[in-house]
């Protein structure tokens, strides 16, 4: 009987913390989803601040500098120059790193304003977000050890075969279609991804071309092989329901090729890579 008065006691004294933490939590949750179906371009505004997801592991769009701990690429500089051109010059970038996984999730959370991270538009990302006009214009191609006898996709086309890829990328899904033989391993990164070809657990590794020649020119070694099989534009993307600031970017970037500050960029990035197409639109 003692123990039972005991115990209701307990639980009269546990039950208003409960209902603390419930609050908590509830408010917690409904700050994140306020947060992110806020008007992002008149809170950018205010703040002078726009938040990006950005990849760091990836030459030439967006790498970590291991020297000034600072991430580096094109995909870094057109979100400093768009948020200039929105922002005006004392406009701030800040930069959150995310990966081909985590990046729609983190917008969907408000963690990031805006997602510049090598992200191909398609039709089913599209149901998700919103995609900026394409700023860069990519296509999916193969990367291969200098004298391998692979020199095509088709090449990859036989049971058997392993072609290497990142965890949600299109690139995985894509590879399919164009070697429907081959086993397709998917890596959580490109560090990981490169990792696994030169360890030989992959005949080819296939992502855009100009992440590939990235590694191509970090690893002579290793070569971009038969050209891109795909068109694979890059887009800016941005939560459902923000067209203001969806327009805003867009006005940005064709303010950036009209002064040629994007020509500047892509000759900046991709001067020194070989047959690689910088026309840019």
């Amino acid at each position: 009987m003692k123990e039972a008065r005991r115990l209701k006691k307990l639980i009269h004294r546990a039950l208003p913390l409960v209902c603390l933490m419930g609050l908590i939590l509830l408010m917690s949750g409904c700050g994140k989803q306020n947060l992110a179906k806020q008007d992002v371009l008149k809170a950018s505004q205010q703040t002078q601040t726009i938040t990006w997801g950005v990849k760091a592991d990836t030459r030439l769009f967006g790498l970590m500098n291991i020297k000034t701990s600072k991430i580096e690429g094109f995909d870094i500089d057109m979100a400093k120059g768009i948020t200039k051109q929105i922002l005006g010059e004392n406009g701030k970038a800040e930069f959150v790193q995310v990966t081909s996984n985590t990046r729609i999730p983190m917008l969907k959370n408000g963690n990031i304003d805006a997602i510049i991270a090598t992200m191909s538009i398609s039709p089913q990302r599209a149901k998700q977000v919103d995609f900026s006009k394409p700023y860069f214009n990519a296509g999916q191609a193969i990367l291969v050890k200098k004298g391998s006898p692979i020199r095509t996709i088709k090449d990859l086309n036989y049971k058997g075969a392993k072609i290497l890829a990142v965890q949600g990328s299109t690139s995985a899904q894509k590879v399919k279609k164009f070697a429907p033989k081959a086993r397709v391993l998917e890596l959580s990164d490109y560090a990981q991804a490169f990792t696994a070809l030169k360890s030989g657990q992959g005949q080819a590794l296939t992502t855009d071309s100009g992440i590939l020649y990235g590694m191509s020119l970090e690893n002579p070694n290793y070569v971009v092989v038969g050209g891109t099989f795909t068109k694979e534009p890059y887009g800016v993307a941005v939560n459902k329901g923000q067209q203001p600031f969806t327009q805003a970017i867009n006005q940005a970037v064709e303010k950036m090729k009209q002064t040629g500050e994007y020509q500047q960029l892509l000759n900046k990035w991709f001067g020194q890579v070989p047959d690689f197409d910088k026309g840019g639109d």
